[in-house]
C-alpha cells in the first residue's frame, strides 16, 4: 500500500491535535537527539521540533510521498525513508515519538521494550494509536467489503490491523523497563463538514487504504458509494451539514 500526503493532510488540524496533546505530556528533558517514527508529511515532526528547539530532529517514514512532503515542509530537518518494523537505529535517543503509526505494526511485546532500550536515562517513548477498529466506520468498512462483488479481493484487508491490547497490558509490558509509564485514552469528537462524504474522505487517508488498494477504479467507486450510504445512516448530519466523528485514541508516555 502507498500513502497520499495530500489526502492525509485534508484534515491536518484534527490529525495534529492528538500529537500536540501527546508531546505536551512528555516530561522535561535536556533533549539532544529526538526522532519521529512514522513522521508522515511532517506535521507531527513540526510539533516535536517546536517542543525541543535545541535538539537534532530526525523523521523516518516508509512512504516516499510522505517523506517528500515532510522534506518540503521542514527543509532544515533530516528525514529518512525507513520502515518502522525494520528501523533499528540504536541511538541513544532522548525522545522517540510515534504518532498514529504503531497500530499498523505487529508484535508490540517485542517492539516497545526494544524502543525503550534505545532511550537515554530519563528519555521518553511517546506513542499515540487510534483504537477504533470496533467503531462504526471500521465495522462498516468490513461489512461493505464482505457484501459486494469485490469480497474475494478483500478477504485479507480486514486483517491489516488488529485490535490493540488493553491499557493494563501496555503498562505491565513497559513498567519493568521504565521509571514512569503514563497511559490514557481520549475520545475526540471531530466536527467534519460535508456529512457522511466527509467521513469517507477522512478514512481514505488512513483506514480505508487496505480496502481500496486491491480494487480497480470502477470497484473503488462502487465500494465507496456503498460505504458512504451505510455511514449516512450512522452519522446523520446536523442542520449545518456537519457530522461529529467520535475517534478513540490510546496515548503512552514511557520514560526510562
Amino acid at each position: 500500500m502507498t500513502w497520499s500526503a495530500s489526502q492525509y493532510v485534508q484534515f491536518e488540524d484534527e490529525r495534529t491535535r492528538p500529537v500536540r496533546d501527546l508531546v505536551a505530556a512528555i516530561p522535561p528533558v535536556d533533549a539532544r537527539r529526538v526522532v519521529d517514527i512514522g513522521c508522515g508529511p511532517g506535521n507531527s515532526t513540526e510539533v516535536l521540533a517546536a517542543r525541543f528547539v535545541d535538539a537534532e530532529v530526525t523523521g523516518v517514514d516508509s512512504d516516499t510521498d510522505m517523506i517528500a512532503a515532510a522534506r518540503k515542509r521542514l527543509p532544515d530537518l533530516h528525514f529518512d525513508i525507513a520502515d518502522a518494523t525494520q528501523w533499528n537505529d540504536a541511538g541513544p535517543w532522548d525522545v522517540m515519538l510515534a504518532n498514529a503509526v504503531f497500530q499498523w505494526v505487529p508484535d508490540h511485546a517485542t517492539l516497545f521494550p526494544s524502543l525503550v532500550s534505545r532511550l537515554t536515562p530519563g528519555g521518553s517513548l511517546a506513542v499515540q494509536m487510534p483504537d477504533n477498529l470496533n467503531e462504526p466506520p471500521h465495522l462498516l468498512m468490513r461489512e461493505t467489503a464482505m457484501n459486494g462483488p469485490w469480497s474475494a479481493k478483500l478477504t485479507e484487508a480486514a486483517g491489516t490491523r488488529t485490535a490493540l491490547p488493553s491499557e493494563r497490558w501496555y503498562y505491565e509490558l513497559l513498567k519493568p523497563h521504565c521509571s514512569r509509564v503514563d497511559i490514557w485514552r481520549t475520545i475526540y469528537q471531530h466536527p467534519l463538514k460535508g456529512g457522511a462524504a466527509a467521513v469517507v474522505e477522512w478514512f481514505k487517508g488512513s483506514g480505508l487504504r487496505p480496502f481500496l488498494a486491491p480494487l480497480d477504479e470502477t470497484e473503488k467507486a462502487a465500494y465507496l458509494r456503498q460505504y458512504e450510504a451505510a455511514l449516512a445512516k450512522v452519522f446523520p448530519a446536523l442542520p449545518d451539514g456537519t457530522v461529529l466523528l467520535p475517534f478513540p485514541r490510546v496515548f503512552i508516555v514511557a520514560t526510562r
